[in-house]
Parts: C-alpha cells; sequence; structure tokens
C-alpha cells in the first residue's frame, strides 16, 4: 500500500488505483486523497477525489476471512452495468480490477453521484417535511421499476437459482448465522423455524436488489426522486415482495418500540409503513397478501447480517464503520420485534 493509504487506513493503493484508471483511458490526476463514506458495515466504500476535483466511488471487500458468498463486488459490477439504460437510477460503472498491488481483494469504481443520502439522524432533521413525505412513495416506486428489469433483456436471466426464493434465503443466511454467530441466540432459532414453516408459493421471478433502504439510495434534494440505488452486493434472483418486506424492517413508524435500527422514518411527515407499502402495491400492481411474512423474514435476515457485522468487527476492529459494530442487544431487538409482527399477522397460529 502506498504513503497515502497508509496514511489514512485506506484499503486501496491510490496511486496503483490512478494507474489502472488512466490505462482505461480515464483522466485521473495525482495526487490523490480518499476518505471512508457511508454508515454501511459490509463492504468497504470510499469517496476518492484525483487533483482536478474528479470524483469516484471505489468499493472492495472488507479486511480478513470472509464468508462464501459474502462481499462479492464482481458481482455487483456485474449487475451495474447489465442495468445501465433500463429506468432503474444506478451509477455509471467506471471499472473493476484484481490486482494485488492495488488490493489483496477485487475493487470496483463508479461514477460519484450527487444527491441527499439521508443517513444520519443529523440530516433527516434538517429535511424538510415536504420532502420527508416524498421519500418514502420514490423508494417504493423505484423499487417496482427495479423489479420490471427485463432478465433476459439485460443477461441477468442467470444470475441466481430460479428456485424458491424464500427457501434459498432461509439456507443461505441460517448458514451465515452458524459460521458468523457469537453466542446462541434461541429465540432467533425458533424464528428461523417459524420461518421454514410457513414459506408461502413464489408466484414471479425478478430482480431483488436485498438490501433496500433509505441509507442505500441518493435522492434529489429539491423533489425525493431517486437518483441512484447502490449497494447491490446482495442483489438476487427471487420473490419481489421479500425486497418491500426487507425495506418496511428498514422502516421504524413512530410507536415502534426502540430496535437501533436508523429511526428517521419516525419524523414527522414520513410516511408509514401501510403507506409506503401501498405506495409500492399501486406502482407494480402485485397483491400484497403475503408481505407480512416478508416483513419477518426481512427482519431476521438484519438480525443475522447485523451478528455478521459484529463478528467481522470482533475479528478485525478496521472494518467497523464510524459509530461502531452493532450490540448485541441491538440485534436481541430485532428479532423480538421480528416475533411482535409475525404474531401481529398470526404467523404462529
Amino acid at each position: 500500500m502506498g504513503a497515502a493509504g497508509i496514511a489514512n487506513d485506506v484499503a486501496v493503493d491510490l496511486d496503483v488505483l490512478g494507474a489502472l484508471l488512466r490505462a482505461d483511458g480515464v483522466e485521473a490526476v495525482a495526487p490523490f486523497s480518499a476518505v471512508r463514506v457511508g454508515r454501511g458495515q459490509s463492504n468497504l466504500t470510499y469517496l476518492v477525489e484525483d487533483a482536478q476535483g474528479t470524483r469516484w466511488i471505489v468499493r472492495r471487500p472488507p479486511r480478513g476471512h470472509l464468508l462464501d458468498s459474502a462481499h462479492d463486488v464482481q458481482r455487483e459490477y456485474r449487475i451495474l452495468s447489465a442495468l445501465q439504460g433500463t429506468g432503474v437510477p444506478v451509477p455509471a460503472v467506471i471499472g473493476e480490477y484484481v490486482d494485488e498491488c492495488l488490493a489483496e481483494t477485487p475493487v470496483v469504481v463508479m461514477e460519484h453521484v450527487d444527491g441527499l443520502v439521508v443517513d444520519r439522524p443529523e440530516i433527516a432533521e434538517d429535511t424538510g417535511v415536504e420532502l420527508r413525505s416524498a421519500l418514502g412513495p420514490s423508494l417504493a416506486r423505484t423499487l417496482a421499476t427495479v423489479h420490471e428489469v427485463d432478465l433476459a433483456g439485460v443477461g441477468l436471466l442467470d444470475l441466481a437459482s430460479h428456485q424458491p426464493y424464500a427457501a434459498r434465503q432461509l439456507k443461505r443466511w441460517s448458514r451465515q448465522w452458524e459460521a458468523s454467530r457469537t453466542r446462541d441466540l434461541p429465540a432467533l432459532d425458533r424464528l428461523t423455524e417459524l420461518l421454514r414453516r410457513t414459506m408461502p408459493e413464489q408466484r414471479e421471478l425478478t430482480l431483488v436488489h436485498g438490501d433496500f433502504h433509505i441509507r442505500n439510495v441518493i435522492a434529489d434534494p429539491a423533489t425525493g426522486d431517486l437518483r441512484a440505488v447502490l449497494d447491490w452486493e446482495l442483489s438476487t434472483l427471487g420473490d419481489p415482495l421479500a425486497d418491500i418486506g426487507s425495506l418496511l424492517a428498514y422502516w421504524p413508524e413512530a410507536g415502534d418500540p426502540p430496535t437501533g435500527l436508523f429511526a428517521a422514518s419516525t419524523l414527522p411527515g414520513f410516511a408509514d409503513r401501510r403507506g409506503v407499502a401501498d405506495a409500492y402495491l399501486a406502482a407494480s400492481g402485485r397483491d400484497g397478501s403475503d408481505l407480512d411474512y416478508w416483513h419477518v423474514l426481512g427482519l431476521w435476515k438484519i438480525a443475522v447480517i447485523c451478528e455478521g457485522v459484529l463478528r467481522r468487527a470482533l475479528d478485525d476492529p478496521r472494518n467497523a464503520a464510524d459509530g461502531g459494530p452493532p450490540e448485541p442487544g441491538f440485534i436481541d431487538s430485532l428479532v423480538d420485534r421480528a416475533w411482535t409482527t409475525a404474531r401481529a399477522a398470526h404467523l404462529d397460529s
């Protein structure tokens, strides 16, 4: 790693990155600077700027041991490339690089998109009520656009299995839980069994983002329309209702018991979960009868992901994002909320 990389603890060599960009015909003028951005604690994401003020977003997997199939930035690059020109708002891709002089992992470079990123409480609080009211429906409508992508037309029909998505998700994330858990959590184990018993029939197969929430998008600060959807590393093929269920899982509303989730959506003006769900169902024309199941599975999955984040931070503290890793009590509260949602929907009857 070059001197700049060491000074800033940036897990890519910026001088090598500049040389690779120039070899691909991109004007990139040294010296370079980089800062880690985003509140995510999975792939490491940096805002890189050259001497002329040109900016790029650079992503790579976290340091240390990685679980199978996790943090696949090359898969993310493929998906972003396929979605160019589809109507799904995504950043333009610049390149993917596998070079040990750059980093010990693959590295993906994409354009930097200006706009509003609601990823901190103070940003949410500074957002006007009118803009807040636009953001929830805007996320829902954009998600419907993701699910309209012609898989064969963009070359993603072979992205993943076409087998029922709920079963695949339960298998994958149960495996991740066993590989990364830091303790026993019987309430999560019982929830896993409930989700296995109550899997709905899958009626269609679409592109699924896999981690769609307010901190993974860039919005127009005037209108709330989305300019870019980010973090496609968990994207796959599956049941589209899984994505809206996940969005609802990430969408606390006023009156909910605290879980530690980012709570921007509890502020006055933001739509409640019902409003977000209705906006999606209206835009997509889909039936929402199985939505409660996917909401519960979304909460379960977030709990498993957070346990993995905690494990990575314990293994290598440099992987922790600003604010530190989730506490075990946060993960417990997610499981509790999942059980409350399941009981309200009579999934456990």
